[in-house]
């Protein structure tokens, strides 16, 4: 009896406490926090410490250069770049006026400082650039041509001013060798892909030559970038113009730590991508203009067996108020990339053309394989695209043959606040591969006008589409 007045007293504590416990669940209940995925591109821009010199002044004037544009001051520049490292670093002035000079090799504590109305003009006889050094081209190390500015193994460096780095690259100087006639290329002349050239150097690649042994140069059409710091560290680029480039303009590789801030890259060549971070990582590029012949901004990581062996990913690289134009892409990712890449973060960009084809893309085959992943891309206003939005191809070629045994891997490719007034040819084009999907590709707030074909989707995760709108229609 005892035992069924307590049964009962306990039945109606619990029928009368439930409602209660069960609004306090629901209460207490939150909606999950938006996770902000942009704090760590805040710690890395924060991890990149400017650089800073001793209060020395070295014009480049005192050390016999000529300001006439066709003196050849290559040992001026030289000498007081040697000078100002000699003292423990400093400035290198390059003052008003127009100079000519072969390669500039930067050393370590110099800040070599172009002064508005300076204009550096390269030299147009290939010699100037030898002997050769340790280089790369297309993702695949080798002795070649000097890049036109040059630093090896240095720390602590910068270039700035407001002055105008001019390659000289033209119809009749470097750009021919790329081997199309838009360029100036004559038939029945050397080009590129010539079996003494690219080639060879695949060759080499693939059965791991020594570096040492990669002798190019003199003799082969191999053009040089225009600034490579290579294995090199602390590196400031700031204020200065870039024009007419040879090859790739700023092309940073196997290094760490670099602030690219307010720079104009202009230059519509073949192979004139903007920037290309190469095995490097804990990149700023912040405030800058790209009206380039290729991409913008191309992060890369070695090709085919180069970049497996080397094996060093790009990362931790951020992007942010930057003015891309002509192009063929905004930010891409690809296609050397056989090392790999991730943590990639885009902010606060305008790309804007009817030159530039594509806003993000991602590149590579099953010759480059690699990966990438965790890209972010927020608050991008795009006037215009020929082609896509966000491309991703797994099936890249430009060559003859790119089919290999190295199935690439995508995932985490995030866009959110993206608007777009004329999208081209797809809102959203993504050829994955069968054996490994694209994966976790989210859109949020993304609202895409004027695509022919809004989506062109093949071996890809569902896409995650949150208040996104591609011509007026919701998915």
């Amino acid at each position: 009896m005892n035992f069924t007045l307590k049964s009962r007293f306990n039945l109606l504590v619990i029928l009368f406490c439930f409602p209660m416990i069960l609004g306090s669940c629901k209460n207490s209940k939150k909606e999950p926090e938006a996770i902000n995925y942009f704090s760590a591109a805040d710690e890395i821009i924060q991890s990149i410490k400017i650089p800073t010199f001793l209060d020395n002044n070295f014009n480049i004037i005192d050390f016999g250069a000529v300001a006439d544009g066709e003196t050849n001051n290559t040992e001026a520049i030289k000498k007081a770049i040697d000078s100002c490292s000699d003292v423990g670093g400093g400035k290198v002035i390059i003052p008003s006026g127009n100079f000519l000079t072969g390669p500039i090799h930067l050393k370590s504590n110099v800040n070599l400082y172009v002064e508005e109305g300076a204009m550096v003009l390269f030299s147009t006889n290939k010699t100037d650039y030898l002997p050769v050094v340790h280089t790369s081209y297309e993702g695949q190390e080798l002795m070649n041509y000097s890049p036109l500015i040059y630093a090896y193994k240095q720390k602590n460096i910068a270039i700035t001013g407001k002055g105008v780095f001019n390659g000289q690259a033209s119809n009749t100087n470097w750009w021919p060798w790329c081997g199309k006639e838009t360029y100036g290329y004559l038939p029945n002349t050397p080009k590129q892909a010539d079996d003494h050239n690219l080639p060879r150097l695949w060759e080499m690649s693939e059965n791991n030559t020594p570096i040492s042994e990669r002798i190019f140069g003199d003799g082969h059409q191999l053009r040089p970038s225009f600034f490579e710091p290579f294995e090199c560290e602390n590196i400031l680029l700031q204020g200065v113009t870039f024009t007419n480039a040879p090859f790739w303009v700023i092309h940073p590789i196997k290094s760490n730590y670099l602030r690219v801030d307010g720079i104009t890259v202009k230059s519509h060549g073949p192979n004139n991508d903007g920037c290309d971070p190469e095995y490097s990582k804990n990149i700023h590029i912040n405030n800058c203009v790209f009206d380039t012949g290729d991409d913008c901004i191309a992060i890369k990581s070695g090709r085919n067996n180069d970049g497996r062996v080397v094996n060093i990913p790009s990362e931790n690289i951020v992007v942010e108020n930057c003015d891309m134009k002509d192009g063929h892409g905004g930010v891409v990712m690809g296609s050397e990339i056989s090392a790999g890449v991730r943590n990639v973060y885009v902010r606060n960009c305008k790309m804007d053309s009817p030159e530039l084809e594509r806003a993000i893309r991602i590149k590579t085959n099953t010759l480059r394989g690699g990966f990438v992943e965790n890209v972010f891309v927020k608050n991008i206003m795009v006037g215009q695209v020929k082609e896509a939005v966000l491309k991703i191809n797994t099936y890249y070629g430009t060559y003859a043959n790119q089919e290999g045994h190295f199935i690439p891997s995508i995932k985490n490719i995030h866009l959110e606040d993206i608007n777009v007034e004329n999208g081209g040819k797809y809102g959203v084009l993504i050829k994955g591969r069968p054996e490994n999907f694209v994966k976790n590709v989210t859109l949020t707030n993304v609202h895409i006008k004027g695509a022919k074909t809004p989506l062109s989707i093949e071996n890809c995760e569902p896409i995650i589409f949150k208040n996104t709108t591609i011509n007026g229609t919701k998915y």
